[in-house]
């Protein structure tokens, strides 16, 4: 396999390890709390590394792939909706 290292590969990489990250930050987030927990900045990288990864997939023009990131990121963008209606409904002295 001949891999040519251009811009393309380099952005589909980083959007692969932004969307690989995002497991990496959820699993040391729960081990330093001692339970499974899901970060806020679990959402961002989600949605960085969905919409990276979905501009790789149009230009590379694979349909399986554009199909499989193209609503990914309308799900995490409401679970951040989610989170911050609630944290606004907590009182002042209380977080999530």
């Amino acid at each position: 396999m001949n891999l040519k290292l251009d811009l393309w590969i380099v952005l589909g990489l980083i959007g692969q390890f932004a969307f690989m990250g995002r497991f990496l930050l959820q699993w040391i987030a729960s081990e330093r709390v001692g339970k499974s927990i899901i970060p806020v900045h679990f959402w961002y990288l989600s949605i960085a590394g969905s919409l990276i990864l979905l501009i790789y997939a149009i230009h590379r023009q694979d349909p399986i792939f554009i199909l499989g990131y193209s609503g990914n990121s309308l799900i995490y963008v409401r679970n951040l909706i989610l989170i911050y209606k609630e944290k606004k409904s907590l009182p002042p002295n209380q977080s999530l």
